[in-house]
């Protein structure tokens, strides 16, 4: 045990050794007993107090996200805290702050009424929206396959979860810290046909 202990000092390989440790010792060592390792995970919040009406297509939007993504994760805001994003509902049409957002940032998202009565998904306008928050800038026009094609993908459309290449970006944007050095755009980008 002793060997084991001053090998495990050295820093990164402390989490390769600990994988290789029988186990009857995995049990009482601190890190995790798998062999595969996560890329760091960037945290956002948000906050979907001023979306009334919003709340399952946020939840399914979120969701489409988290499920594509694997080094950041969206996840709701207590009530009162501080959230990257602030999601709201308006009657105008979708808009949001082009990111990406950075932990202890702030952009905001705009759910507009008028693109659902023009008969817009509300899921798909979410998960576009947020796709703005992560750094993805609009693809239009474009097919309904890319979540950011957005309005120019018609009506007709209900596909909410990004493709192969806007995932990439977006894992990306976030890898290795990369989005701590990388200031978020800002522009608002307003999703009108």
């Amino acid at each position: 045990m002793v060997h084991y202990l001053r090998l495990g000092i050295a820093g990164a390989a402390a989490g390769v050794l600990l994988t290789a440790v029988p186990a009857a010792h995995a049990a009482s060592a601190a890190e995790p007993t798998t062999a595969k390792y996560v890329a760091a995970q960037v945290t956002l919040r948000y906050d979907d107090s001023r979306a009334g009406g919003w709340e399952q297509a946020i939840s399914a939007g979120v969701a489409a996200w988290n499920g594509n993504v694997g080094n950041v994760k969206l996840v709701k805001a207590a009530p009162g805290s501080r959230a990257e994003i602030v999601i709201v509902a308006t009657t105008g049409w979708p808009q949001a702050t082009l990111g990406p957002v950075r932990p202890g940032g702030q952009v905001r998202v705009e759910l507009g009424s008028q693109a659902v009565a023009q008969g817009y998904d509300k899921t798909r306008i979410v998960a576009h929206e947020l796709g703005h928050n992560l750094g993805l800038p609009d693809t239009k026009p474009g097919p309904c396959s890319q979540l950011m094609s957005g309005s120019s993908a018609g009506t007709s459309c209900r596909n909410a979860v990004p493709d192969a290449a806007e995932r990439r970006r977006v894992e990306n944007a976030y890898s290795g810290g990369a989005a701590a050095h990388t200031p978020t755009d800002g522009r608002v980008l307003v999703d009108a046909p």
